[in-house]
């Protein structure tokens, strides 16, 4: 089993209020899960209104595929989501 975590902190530009980031963030983090089947959560930040420390967790039976799949994650965000700036994104694999 491996098990790989993908830190990404990122910048919502524009956001003036937390109930404005969290209708921001919110679908984001939904099609993360639906996309790419990892777990999802925002984890630090939380009283910044625009600014978001998102944690996501995969695991499979092969270090090589787990290692793909977070660093696709990467790549969908900048690609998809062109109003979220990545500011940063690191992976550690577990073992």
């Amino acid at each position: 089993m491996h098990l790989g975590t993908l830190t990404l902190h990122v910048h919502l530009p524009g956001c003036a209020s937390l109930k404005q980031k969290r209708s921001r963030l919110k679908p984001l983090l939904a099609r993360l899960q639906r996309e790419f089947n990892i777990s999802v959560a925002e984890i630090d930040y939380q009283d910044e209104w625009q600014d978001a420390l998102i944690a996501c967790a995969f695991v499979s039976n092969n270090h090589a595929h787990t290692q793909r799949s977070l660093q696709k994650i990467v790549a969908w965000i900048e690609s998809s989501w062109p109003d979220v700036d990545l500011i940063h994104d690191q992976i550690e694999m577990i073992p």
